[in-house]
């Protein structure tokens, strides 16, 4: 049916406790853009405004940000999270029109509070 929302195939790996470690242990290697990025759409994924099939892109892309193995491995220094911050840019371009302000406000405090 074209009403049913289809799963991205990256959703499965996305779980909040795993955005949260991943975020904890390299948000300082991530920086700051690919971390406000990942909260924002984080925020825009728990409105419930958001409809199902932008959640499933976001957690798609949430999906792939957690993954240990992708296109350009984390642990290189500089390039390591390029892929990441382009999937992330990407989902919020496929879900702009459900992007809120507070969802980025939302991810601007958790910045503040994480990086002050």
């Amino acid at each position: 049916m074209a009403n049913e929302p289809v799963e991205h195939p990256l959703e499965q790996h996305y779980s909040e406790p795993g955005f949260w470690t991943k975020l904890k242990d390299f948000a300082l290697a991530a920086g700051a853009a690919v971390v406000e990025k990942a909260l924002a759409l984080y925020y825009c994924a728990l409105d419930a405004e958001t409809p199902t099939w932008a959640r499933g892109i976001i957690y798609g892309a949430l999906g792939y940000f957690i993954l240990p193995i992708d296109a350009i491995p984390d642990t290189i220094p500089v390039i390591g999270f390029t892929d990441d911050l382009g999937v992330l840019v990407a989902a919020i371009g496929a879900v702009a029109a459900h992007m809120k302000p507070r969802h980025t406000e939302q991810a601007k405090a958790t910045m503040a509070r994480w990086f002050s």
